[in-house]
């Protein structure tokens, strides 16, 4: 496999496993730590791609989203990575993107290395959210990989 297809596969699997997490939020709780954290998922996924398109940061990095907020974003989150994927040559992943950092603070990392901690700073925080959601008695997301895999939910 490419590692552009491997890429493409990871970030179908990525918005899937947002969408469950979504459906697994309580959409009448709108303080809860699990949308505080979800809310950051998404947040941060859009300024990683403002980061390599070289854009302007959009939105705050902690933001407070409502349920329908979320939605919104993860669907156009979702959306704008395949597109980006889908545009992008796989020599362009090797690129070095430079950005500054929400401390001010100015680094340079391969597009590659950005998508990797895109996909990885998701599941770390979706694995927050479903140990905070069993703290409060609720049932979190299945969002395992394979389990994903074997649904056949990821293109």
């Amino acid at each position: 496999m490419k590692l552009l297809d491997h890429f493409l596969r990871q970030f179908s699997y990525n918005a899937w496993a947002n969408q469950e997490v979504l459906n697994a939020i309580d959409p009448d709780d709108a303080t809860s730590q699990s949308l505080y954290l979800f809310s950051h998922v998404l947040s941060a996924e859009r300024l990683w791609l403002e980061r390599i398109r070289q854009q302007p940061q959009s939105l705050p990095v902690w933001p407070r989203f409502t349920v329908e907020e979320c939605k919104r974003l993860a669907s156009e989150m979702g959306s704008s990575w395949q597109k980006y994927l889908n545009e992008v040559d796989s020599s362009q992943l090797s690129n070095e993107v430079a950005y500054r950092n929400t401390k001010g603070e100015r680094w340079t990392n391969s597009v590659h290395d950005i998508l990797s901690h895109v996909l990885l700073h998701s599941s770390y925080h979706r694995g927050q959210i479903a140990k905070e959601m069993r703290a409060q008695g609720k049932q979190p997301a299945y969002t395992d990989y394979i389990h994903a895999a074997r649904q056949g939910s990821i293109k």
